[in-house]
C-alpha cells in the first residue's frame, strides 16, 4: 500500500468512512480504494491531495475546531473542544439554559483521545437550547432529555392499526386515498380500543410525475405530499361533487373509484385538477378572510424551505413536460440548478400563482393532518397518528435541488449483500453527508423530524440504523462495492429525544436487518422502540413464546415489505417469488413450500399454546388464525402492538414486494371498502376484540 493510499484510509476514517466491514457470513472485507475516493468526494472532501487534506483535518482537531452545535444530556457531562493555546489554563465558562437560568464555573483542560485539548462541564436540567461562552468563544448547546417521550406507553400496553393512506377508500376520492379518510378511520379504530394509527410516509413526491409514487422515495422529507390532500377538505369553499361537475370529471372519477388498484397516471392529475379548482375558489372567496390569513401565516412560517419546494414543483413540471429526459434537476441548465439564481427568481415571479398553489397544497395537507390527529385525541386514543420518516431523499428531488440539506452526492444508499439479497441492495436514494450536516447544526435533520412529529403522536424512523451508519454505493458501482458511512449517532439520538419530548411523540425505529453491535442496547437506553415481527421471532425451529418478546420493542404481525399474515399462511408469496426469480439462491419452489408447511405447523403450535388456537391448522387463513395471532401478540410485553389493516381484514395481497418495480403492483392496492366499515365487519371485529382483550390483561 502506498503512502497516498494510507493517507486516503486515514482521511476516510476521520470522515466516518469505514475502510473495512464484516459481511453476513462473518468474513472481514476490505473496501476498494476507488470506493474510498468516491465516498470522500461524496462527503465533500477533496481526495486528490489526501496527505494535505489529512494534515488540515488533524490540525482542526488539534486546535479545538468548534462545531456550531454541541449536544448533551440534561444533568450529564458535556465535553467541549478547546484550542491548544489554552493548554494549562483553567477555563472560565458561562452557560444560559433554555429556561433563562445562568450557570458558570471553571474547568481544568485535559488532552483527549485524539490529542486535542478538552474541558468538561455538567449540564443543567433545563431541556432545550442553551448558550455556552468560554475563552472569548460561544457555542449553542442542545440539552436533551435522557430518553424519548413515552407518553401513555409509560403506564399502559397499547395497540394500534397500520394503514397505507393511498389505498384507503371514500366517496368521491377518484380511486386514490387522501388525508380526509383519516378522521373516520381513527374514530372507528378508537371505538374498537385502538390507541394508534400508523400511516405510510406522507412526504412530498413529484406532482409533475404521478408514476414516481413510491412513498419511500420522496422528493422532500420536510414537505408533505400535496396530492394526498382532500379536495373536499374546505367544505365552506366547495364540495368535491361541485368541483368535479365544474370540471367534467364526475364520470372519470367514478370509473377510477371502482378500481381495485390505484391508477396513479390518471388519479393524480384528476386529484390535482380538483385541488386547483378548490384553490381558485379559495383565492376568490376568501380574499381578506381569517382563512386566508391562516394560509399566509403558514406560508410565511415555512420560510425558504417551503418557498423553494413550491418553486421546484413548478420548475420541475415545466422542465419535465418539455423533455422527459429533464426529470432530474441535475440535467437542467446550470442557472436553473441553483435555487438562488436570478433565473430562478425571475421564473418564480412569472409563475407566482402556480408557486402559491403548491404552497397552498402544503397548508391544506398540514391542516388536514392536524384535523386527523385532533380526531384521534378527541376519540380517546393515547397516541394517535404515527407518521413514517423514510430513510432518504431522491437525489433528483426538491430537497437535493434546494442545496440546503447537506446531502451526499455521487452515491446511493442501500444495503450490503446478505443471505436474502446476495448482490446487495441499491435504494436509489441519498442521505445526509455527516460533516456538512454537523456544520449545518443538524438543521436539515431537525426539519425532517419536526415535520414528521408536528401532526402526530408518534414517528417511525425507517432503517433506524442509518442514525449510526449506512451503506453507500458509488454511482455506477455494484451494491457490494460500497462501504459503511458512520454518523454522529450520539448527537443524532439526542436530537431525536429532544424533538420527541418537545412534540410529545413516541419514537419507533425500524431495526430489521444488520444492526451494529451494541446499537440495540443504545436504542433501548434512549427509549427508542424497535420492531419485532411475528415471522422472525424464533427459538430454534419454533416460534418464540409471547413472554420472550422484547419489552423495549413494538410487536407486529407483518410489515409492508413482507407477505401479509393471510398471504404467508396460504403461501401465496412463494409462486410469485418463483415467477420473478426472487427465491433464495439455490432454493426451489418445492423446498420453499415444504419449509412454509413446517413453519405453519410450528406457528399453529405456538398459537395453540399461547393464542387460544384449537384443532388442526386450517388450509386457508380463517378467523381463528387472525384472532389467535391477535391474542398471541397482545400477550407480549411489547409496549405497543400494531396490526396492519391487511392483517385485521385477512387480506392476502401484500402492499410491496422488494426487488420489483412494474412486475408487482407495489404501493397500488386499495382496500375493498371504506376502512371504517371494514373495522365494523368480520373478521376485523373478532380480531380487534381479541387484541384489545389481550392488551387489557397486561
Amino acid at each position: 500500500m502506498t503512502g497516498t493510499d494510507e493517507a486516503l484510509l486515514a482521511l476516510a476514517r476521520l470522515n466516518g468512512i469505514d475502510p473495512s466491514w464484516t459481511d453476513y457470513r462473518g468474513e472481514h472485507r476490505h473496501v476498494g480504494i476507488d470506493t474510498i475516493r468516491a465516498l470522500l468526494r461524496a462527503v465533500g472532501v477533496d481526495e486528490t491531495r489526501p496527505e494535505e487534506r489529512l494534515r488540515e483535518a488533524e490540525s482542526g482537531l488539534w486546535h479545538g475546531a468548534l462545531p456550531p452545535l454541541l449536544t448533551g444530556i440534561a444533568g450529564g457531562a458535556l465535553t467541549v473542544p478547546l484550542g491548544e493555546q489554552d493548554l494549562g489554563q483553567a477555563v472560565t465558562w458561562r452557560l444560559e439554559d433554555a429556561a433563562g437560568g445562568l450557570h458558570h464555573g471553571t474547568a481544568e483542560p485535559f488532552r483527549g483521545d485524539a490529542g486535542a485539548m478538552r474541558f468538561t462541564i455538567t449540564l443543567p436540567e433545563a431541556i432545550g437550547e442553551a448558550t455556552l461562552d468560554f475563552s472569548e468563544r460561544s457555542v449553542r448547546v442542545l440539552v436533551a432529555p435522557p430518553s424519548c417521550h413515552r407518553g401513555a406507553l409509560a403506564t399502559r400496553r397499547l395497540w394500534g392499526i397500520g394503514a397505507q393512506v393511498y389505498g384507503l377508500r371514500g366517496a368521491g376520492d377518484g380511486g386514490l386515498g387522501h388525508l380526509g379518510h383519516l378522521p373516520p378511520l381513527v374514530r372507528a379504530a378508537a371505538s374498537a380500543g385502538a390507541d394508534a394509527l400508523a400511516v405510510s410516509p406522507l412526504h412530498a413526491l413529484f406532482a409533475a410525475d404521478p408514476l414516481a409514487y413510491s412513498p419511500y422515495s420522496p422528493s422532500h422529507r420536510s414537505m408533505l405530499n400535496g396530492w394526498m390532500a382532500d379536495p373536499g377538505g374546505l367544505a365552506d369553499v366547495a364540495s368535491v361533487a361541485e368541483l368535479a361537475a365544474s370540471l367534467g370529471l364526475s364520470d372519470g372519477l367514478g370509473e377510477l373509484q371502482a378500481s381495485s388498484l390505484v391508477d396513479y397516471g390518471r388519479a393524480v392529475p384528476a386529484r390535482l385538477a380538483l385541488l386547483r379548482a378548490l384553490f381558485a375558489r379559495f383565492r376568490e372567496a376568501h380574499r381578506g378572510s381569517a382563512l386566508e390569513a391562516e394560509f399566509l401565516a403558514f406560508r410565511s412560517s415555512g420560510g425558504m424551505t417551503l418557498e423553494n419546494h413550491a418553486r421546484f414543483e413548478v420548475l420541475h413540471a415545466v422542465q419535465y413536460q418539455r423533455d422527459p429526459s429533464l426529470w432530474d434537476w441535475r440535467s437542467w441548465d446550470a442557472p436553473l440548478r441553483n435555487p438562488a439564481s436570478e433565473e430562478v427568481e425571475r421564473f418564480a415571479a412569472a409563475q407566482a400563482e402556480e408557486v402559491t398553489f403548491h404552497a397552498f397544497l402544503q397548508w391544506l395537507a398540514a391542516r388536514q393532518l392536524d384535523a386527523a390527529q385532533k380526531a384521534a385525541m378527541d376519540a380517546g386514543m393515547g397516541i394517535g397518528l404515527i407518521s413514517d420518516l423514510a430513510v432518504g431523499n431522491s437525489p433528483g428531488g426538491s430537497r437535493a435541488w434546494s442545496g440546503t440539506a447537506a446531502l451526499l452526492s455521487g452515491v446511493a444508499i442501500g444495503a450490503p449483500p446478505d443471505a436474502l439479497n446476495p448482490i446487495g441492495q441499491n435504494w436509489g436514494l441519498t442521505t445526509f453527508a455527516p460533516r456538512p450536516l454537523v456544520e449545518a447544526a443538524f438543521l436539515p435533520f431537525l426539519e425532517d423530524l419536526r415535520t414528521a412529529m408536528r401532526h402526530a403522536g408518534g414517528i417511525r424512523l425507517d432503517h433506524v440504523m442509518g442514525l449510526a451508519r449506512i451503506w453507500c454505493i458509488p454511482d455506477g458501482a455494484a451494491p457490494g462495492e460500497g462501504a459503511y458511512l458512520r454518523f454522529p449517532a450520539a448527537d443524532m439520538l439526542r436530537i431525536v429525544a429532544a424533538e420527541s419530548e418537545a412534540d410529545e411523540a413516541i419514537v419507533i425505529g425500524e431495526d430489521l436487518g444488520t444492526v451494529p453491535e451494541g446499537y440495540g442496547e443504545t436504542l433501548a437506553d434512549h427509549v427508542l422502540y424497535g420492531i419485532r415481527v411475528l415471522f422472525f421471532e424464533r427459538e430454534g425451529t419454533g416460534f418464540a413464546a409471547p413472554s420472550r418478546y422484547d419489552a423495549t420493542a413494538t410487536a407486529t404481525s407483518t410489515t409492508h415489505d413482507l407477505p401479509t399474515l393471510a398471504g404467508w399462511w396460504e403461501g401465496q408469496d412463494i409462486p410469485l417469488r418463483e415467477e420473478l426469480g426472487l427465491l433464495a439462491p439455490g432454493e426451489t419452489r418445492e423446498q420453499a413450500e415444504a419449509l412454509r408447511a413446517e413453519d405453519r405447523r410450528c406457528l399453529w403450535q405456538a398459537l395453540a399454546e399461547h393464542g387460544g388456537a384449537q384443532g388442526e391448522p386450517p388450509l386457508r387463513a380463517e378467523h381463528q388464525l387472525g384472532t389467535s395471532v391477535a391474542r398471541f401478540l397482545g400477550a407480549t410485553p411489547s409496549p405497543l402492538v400494531v396490526m396492519p389493516l391487511e392483517d385485521v381484514t385477512l387480506t392476502v395481497e401484500q402492499p410491496n414486494l422488494p426487488g420489483t418495480t412494474s412486475e408487482h403492483p407495489n404501493w397500488r392496492r386499495r382496500v375493498r371498502k371504506e376502512a371504517e366499515r371494514l373495522l365494523g365487519e368480520e373478521p376485523a371485529v373478532s380480531i380487534l376484540a381479541a387484541l384489545d382483550e389481550a392488551r387489557r390483561r397486561r
